[in-house]
Formats: C-alpha cells, structure tokens, sequence
C-alpha cells in the first residue's frame, strides 16, 4: 500500500463497522459474472441457451447493468425479457467478497476488510484526497516475497485471488462511497474513486492473468471506465513479466526498489536475489516505450541507518539515469515487530534535496491511515496478524548478521 496518516492522528477516534458472516462463503454452482472477460461472459451466456446472434447484444446489456449502474439482482435488468431474467438467475449469479469489518482513519482513509471463498481474508483501502480518491487492492491472499520491511510480507501466501475477487474490491468500495449512477441515468460527475494502485496485499505480476483480466474489466469504457493511466501496478520485480505487463495491460508501472546496492536490497526486496538491480533496471528501460507511459515510479521506503544517506541518494540518481522516472519517497510505517525504525524527518528532506537538484521528481508521501494501520507495508488480514518477536522477524530479514 502507499500512503499513510500523520502521527498526530494516532490518538484521533477511529470508527468501525462489525458484520457478522458465516466463516466461509457458501458454494455455489452457478457462475458467478463478476471477473469475466467480455469473451468469457459471452461464450457463458451462449453454453446457457443465449442464441448466438442475440449473445453480443445481450453480453452489452448485461455488461452495462453490472458495472455501470452497479446491479446485484438479475430482475433489476428491464430491457431483458422476464423469461431471459429467470434463466439468468437459474445459472448465474452475482457475487462479491464480503465486508467483514470496515474502519475509518481519523484522516478519512477507509480500510475494508473482506472474506473471499474458502474463509479467507484480504484487506482494501480507499484513501481520499482532494480532487481524487484512491483504492489499494490487493492480488493475493498473503505475499511469497516476504519484504522484510513490509507487515504483509510476515503472512505466508495462501493462495492467488480470482479475476472476481480483485474486480470486486472495486465494486465494494463503490458501494461504499454510494458511486454507482442511478439505473438509466448517466454517471454524477467528478469521481471520488479515481484511480486505482495495484499494491496491496500480495505481488501482483505472480498472479499475472487474474489482474491482467481484472483490470481489462475496470477499464471497459461501458463499465466502471478507468483509464489506463489512473491504474498503476506495482511489482518488487518479477523481470520476465515486466514486458508483458506493459503489453497486456498497459498500465502505469511502479517498482519497489527501497536499496541502492544488490547486498541491502537482497535482505530488504529478497526477490532481488534472482533478479538482481542491473537486470530490473534494463527492463524498466525497455518499458516506457512498450506502454507509451510517461515516467515509472520508483517505491523507496526511508529506513533510519540503512538506505537514507546521502551516497544511497547519489547511487540512485546514477542507477536511474536514463530512465523517464520520479521517486516517491515513502516514510517508514511501523508495524508490531518490525526490525526498522523510520529515517529521521531531515534525513529524508536532505535525501529528497539530492534526487531533486538530479532533476527527478521526488514527493515524500503525507502519511495517511496508520491509526488503523492501512498504511503502505501494514497490510496484513486480522486471521494472520500473529504477534512475531522483533529479533525473529529480524533473523529472517538476516538483519542479525
């Protein structure tokens, strides 16, 4: 996740809404539409009795009832005859994750969190700004990267989410913000979801399909109609599937890259012992001119006494050179255990001094939402927030060497 709340708000009221629901979601044999693609919705409605000719005009009408005007009851859709209706309802359904509970940062940050099929559990969250609103989802149930920075990476993977799993964190959120338009009526203006950031729970290119077809689906222009460039996928560096990120989806990209040198990235980003600096950045370079995007966003988290001095600043200016970027800088989010500290607040300025007179953008991020810890790298589902001890978490980041 990305953004954070001032520390000033930790002590400020928090709301929550509690739901009680069934530990797992019940099995159903029908289909559910949510997450597929036009061609499998289509080639769905055709094997349940839709006459060929009559599926691409029906496909429409349902695409529109679904994510446009946001309709959960297949007898709300009354250009469709009553027969069609019930057929529908006979081998379809609609189905979404469930709210489990919902909390409210003093700031405004919204942090859901959601049980999948099987009685898992994800985390979302909605962080609103002025003239924008964006929504971190998550791809997978837990992280295999185990970032040792990042609460996340303290829970094992359990498994990929589902197309619908993804597109349906959208859809709950909207429900939310009350964001659909009301059935036979055009959209109400500004948006106050706007933009949506890949960089929640989980690693998003180990999960490629699903969040290709997922976010296919958010950008449909008769649907939910997010443009490419309001979607950023973000990736502690899964090389061989950069290029194909760029092709298949086509949306903003951002690296977590957090280190300057192979040795301290191999213990903060341990991916990196595959895909080591050198050959991220060749694919980066590749990148902008397979996707036409305009810069790629390099994630660096400032930890105190390990990546914030003034040579990382200088090294990073070097290693980027060449690359249409900008650097957000991402003040440390403590979490329960955690072995960093966050880098001093003139550490980071001085920091973001050297990246700036380089010539690179370089925001540090306002902290937002970390009273409810929906803060970026707190994510982490409320069945595996299991208490570790600072030095454990610490010998498995190899920071006790």
């Amino acid at each position: 996740m990305n953004d954070l709340t001032p520390a000033a708000a930790v002590a400020a009221p928090i709301t929550q809404d509690v739901m009680t629901i069934p530990r797992k979601l019940p099995v159903s044999d029908k289909v559910n539409i949510i997450g597929l693609t036009r061609e499998q919705l289509k080639a769905a409605l055709i094997e349940a009795g839709t006459p060929e000719k009559q599926a691409k005009m029906r496909l429409g009408q349902i695409w529109q009832w679904v994510y446009y005007w946001g309709a959960r009851d297949f007898a709300l859709m009354t250009n469709l005859a009553k027969d069609y209706r019930a057929l529908l309802e006979q081998r379809f359904e609609i189905a979404l994750p469930e709210i489990v509970t919902r909390q409210v940062s003093a700031d405004g940050t919204r942090k859901y969190l959601l049980r999948i099929a099987g009685g898992h559990e994800i985390e979302t969250v909605y962080i609103p700004e002025e003239g924008r609103g964006t929504l971190c989802i998550s791809s997978q149930v837990g992280c295999t990267l185990t970032c040792s920075f990042c609460h996340t990476g303290t829970q094992k993977l359990v498994r990929n989410l589902t197309a619908g799993e993804i597109v349906g964190q959208v859809m709950l959120a909207r429900d939310d913000l009350g964001e659909w338009p009301e059935p036979g009526q055009g959209s109400t203006g500004e948006r106050l979801l706007s933009n949506i950031v890949l960089m929640g729970m989980g690693e998003p290119l180990y999960n490629f399909d699903a969040v290709r077809d997922a976010m296919l689906i958010v950008r449909d222009d008769e649907g939910i109609a997010l443009g490419r460039r309001r979607i950023t996928l973000s990736t502690s560096g899964v090389v061989p599937e950069i290029a194909r990120c760029a092709e298949e989806i086509g949306c903003q990209l951002a690296i977590s890259f957090h280190a300057t040198t192979d040795a301290v990235r191999d213990k903060l980003v341990p991916i990196n012992k595959k895909w080591n600096i050198a050959e991220l950045l060749q694919a980066l370079r590749d990148y902008p001119r397979l996707s036409n995007s305009e810069r790629i966003t390099f994630e660096y988290v400032m930890l105190k006494d390990v990546n914030d001095s003034d040579a990382d600043a200088r090294r990073l200016v070097k290693l980027i050179q060449g690359i249409p970027a900008k650097i957000n800088l991402i003040p440390f989010n403590e979490w329960p255990g955690s072995p960093y500290q966050r880098s001093d607040w003139e550490r980071i300025e001085a920091f973001a001094d050297i990246i700036y007179k380089a010539g690179y953008a370089s925001p540090i991020r306002t902290p937002r939402g970390e009273d409810i810890m929906a803060a970026c790298g707190q994510l982490k589902s409320a069945t595996e927030r299991a208490r570790k001890s600072r030095a454990a978490i610490a010998a498995e980041a190899g920071l006790d060497s």
